[in-house]
């Protein structure tokens, strides 16, 4: 794929925060450094970036957000924030226990756990 200035810069946008940014926020961010930027362009190399493997996509309700982390991880959600959390669990029993109880080859597991962050508890 050629070289395009405009998928580099959101790319750094991205690889540029651990906040799980949505398209409006890359969109947002970009517009700084790009401002006549669409936001249709913005969607369109999002989705190149993660069908080459350099960002992930998590779908959190009906939004997407997108992280630099391309390695398999889980996340905390807070639901007073909706802040999202990168965390390592070991799956191993879990995907073990899957596959024996139910005959499911499991290629990844991606698990988010919802809970209050504690910048919300008191």
């Amino acid at each position: 794929m050629r070289y395009s200035h405009q998928r580099e810069t959101i790319k750094k946008v991205v690889y540029g925060t651990d906040s799980h940014p949505t398209a409006e926020w890359v969109f947002r961010k970009t517009k700084n450094f790009i401002p006549k930027i669409s936001l249709g362009t913005v969607y369109r190399n999002l989705k190149v970036l993660a069908e080459m493997g350099q960002i992930s996509v998590i779908n959190d309700d009906n939004i997407s957000r997108y992280d630099w982390n391309t390695n398999s991880h889980n996340h905390l959600k807070c639901k007073q924030c909706d802040s999202l959390i990168d965390i390592q669990l070991v799956n191993d029993g879990l995907i073990s226990n899957i596959k024996k109880q139910f005959k499911f080859d499991v290629d990844d597991v991606e698990i988010t756990i919802i809970g209050t962050c504690s910048k919300h508890i008191k």
